[in-house]
């Protein structure tokens, strides 16, 4: 793939097929227009960097399908301003969304190489995200609480620790079942208590550490 190559057809196209599938909110699509997927892909897969798949980026981990990202972030009704907690970093694709959109975002990652990745492309990218590594089903109580907060791999159970670092009204979105399926839970925080919607049928590498799965 030459390096000049133009995606703007690439582009187009995942956007309508985002659409085809539901996705309407035109702050997410805006969002997902704006970030160069192709940055966020391996070399090997650059020609596939729009189509509507999941791919690997390396230590046994993948960039999400842009379908899961767009109804994860439809999810998390982000504004401006918004604070964002996100568990697991990964390539970095669905934080630089989540800052395209105006939100305040801080990143766990457990796989050091993997972030020192994402870090280096996010400053060349000018995205202000506060990293760091660690055990992302522990949340980060430093900067808590968040306005949202999203789980980029599946847990048998949603950490409760997240569900307590919470804001009033703020959001948690977060893939829970099997190692082979899950469905995305939607949990929304109000007067103490807590609202589930559930969306089925997607699948995720799994959520590693001590509210999560063993590794």
């Amino acid at each position: 793939m030459i390096e000049y190559y133009n995606y703007d057809a690439d582009k187009a196209k995942l956007i309508n097929t985002l659409k085809e599938k539901g996705i309407f909110v035109d702050k997410v699509l805006d969002a997902i227009h704006k970030v160069d997927r192709h940055k966020f892909v391996q070399s090997t897969f650059l020609s596939r960097a729009y189509e509507d798949i999941a791919l690997p980026i390396g230590s046994n981990q993948t960039i999400s399908q842009p379908y899961t990202i767009a109804v994860m972030t439809e999810c998390l009704r982000v504004k401006d301003g918004s604070k964002i907690l996100e568990i697991g970093t990964g390539s970095g694709y669905q934080a630089a969304i989540l800052a395209e959109m105006g939100a305040k975002v801080y990143s766990i990652e457990r796989i050091p190489e993997l972030l020192r990745e994402a870090e280096i492309l996010f400053k060349k990218l000018n995205y202000n995200i506060t990293c760091k590594i660690d055990d992302g089903t522990l949340g980060w109580q430093e900067h808590a609480p968040f306005d949202g907060i999203i789980v980029t791999a599946a847990a048998p159970e949603v950490p409760k620790i997240l569900l307590e670092q919470l804001n009033e009204n703020a959001i948690l979105v977060a893939p829970v079942g099997s190692i082979d399926v899950q469905d995305i839970h939607v949990i929304t925080k109000r007067k103490g208590n807590v609202f589930l919607e559930i969306k089925k049928g997607f699948r995720f590498v799994p959520l590693i550490g001590k509210e999560g799965w063993s590794q």
